[in-house]
């Protein structure tokens, strides 16, 4: 394989992923439950050596190759698990985001939230 964020369809990694997961016989273990588990538990991951860092703390560590790797092995897991709730129950990822992402635009219309962090019940 040789994937690239510019070059992959989503759909192709959801592929690889139910191919994975049929050949070891683990739908079995697959509920939406357990994938929405095992997706939080993957994500504390990605957060864990983040914490109780600085800014500039982690500015050092993401320019750090092997940091970088080891992140990025975390960020996939969380891929893994995100795309493989999504192929098991036939939820077009893409289009949800879409979806999302005009309601997004609604909450948070560029001239109330523009540098602000609030939260749109907040404006």
């Amino acid at each position: 394989m040789n994937l690239k964020d510019n070059k992959t369809r989503i759909s192709e990694i959801k592929e690889i992923i139910k191919k994975h997961c049929d050949d070891r016989n683990w739908t079995q273990f697959h509920g939406a439950k357990n994938l929405a588990i095992a997706l939080i538990c993957e994500a504390s991951e990605v957060l864990e050596p983040l914490r109780f860092k600085s800014e500039k703390e982690i500015e050092e560590m993401m320019s750090n190759k092997d940091f970088k790797k080891s992140i990025g092995e975390e960020m996939a897991d969380v891929l893994y698990f995100l795309l493989r709730l999504s192929q098991k129950y036939d939820i077009d990822i893409s289009s949800a985001f879409e979806e999302k992402m005009k309601k997004n635009e609604l909450k948070y219309p560029i001239d109330r939230a523009k540098g602000s962090n609030k939260k749109y019940t907040e404006f």
